[in-house]
């Protein structure tokens, strides 16, 4: 029995710092326009959105700390880990790009996330149950806006559409990741913590082709997906990213705000 518990705690643990660092790492990513956004109301709203993901990602590393039992904190696992003890999908951790690359990136992640976080409601650990609650409030907004943006991008002028079709392929080959079910994945959907991610892949699909459909965006191949940030192997801007991202809280060790 004791040993049931503790695979339980080990998996919860994986599952929390899985949704807390595709939430925390993106973030980053979106906040990086801040004071650069196309327009201000485009500015604005991708800021909100970043707070919306760090809101997120707060949550699910509360969670993963108490899990844990080690005495850390959701800020201690944000800025004090190495980037190998990260368990983010790689497609969040690529640089910013222009704002086709960031639209592309930003509605292949929501279209994603608002469907796991609507069956997360659902989750038999009454912490993700209450995190997905009012995460999908927010994910349905996401996902709106990044429709919106590819549809008038994809259906706008000659440069825009091709800067986001250059957009869609070079990211497609990382969003396979999304739907790759290994065991820490198992174990959470038989545990009833969080569904299996294959489930998720045709209600992906669906949107995303009908977004494609409308922004004239053609889909590529499916080929050789990309893989690697769940058990920590990532890209090498993740390191970039974490080196900016932590400086403050490591160079203030222990500091209160």
């Amino acid at each position: 029995m004791a040993e049931e518990r503790a695979t339980s705690t080990d998996t919860l643990l994986e599952y929390c710092l899985r949704l807390g660092d595709d939430r925390l790492i993106l973030g980053h990513r979106l906040s990086e326009w801040c004071g650069h956004g196309p327009i201000l109301e485009e500015d604005i709203a991708l800021a909100n959105i970043a707070l919306d993901f760090l809101g997120q990602a707060s949550h699910a590393l509360e969670v993963a700390a108490a899990a844990e039992g080690a005495g850390r904190s959701a800020d201690d696992l944000a800025f004090f880990r190495e980037g190998v003890q990260f368990r983010n999908l790689l497609i969040v951790e690529l640089p910013r790009g222009d704002f086709a690359f960031t639209i592309a990136r930003q509605f292949l992640f929501d279209a994603f996330s608002v469907h796991l976080m609507d069956a997360l409601q659902k989750s038999a650990e009454p912490r993700i149950a209450e995190l997905a609650a009012k995460a999908v409030k927010e994910d349905r907004y996401h996902v709106r806006h990044s429709a919106e943006w590819m549809v008038k991008l994809g259906d706008g002028t000659d440069e825009s559409h091709t800067r986001l079709q250059n957009a869609v392929n070079d990211l497609w080959r990382f969003t396979g990741e999304m739907f790759l079910a290994d065991p820490v994945d198992d174990a959470a959907a038989a545990a009833g913590i969080a569904p299996a991610a294959s489930t998720l892949k045709e209600k992906w699909d669906a949107v995303v082709n009908d977004v494609f459909a409308r922004a004239n965006i053609t889909r590529p191949a499916d080929e050789v997906f990309m893989r690697g940030g769940r058990t920590g192997k990532h890209t090498e801007h993740l390191g970039h990213l974490l080196a900016e991202m932590q400086i403050v809280a490591r160079s203030h060790p222990g500091a209160e705000w």
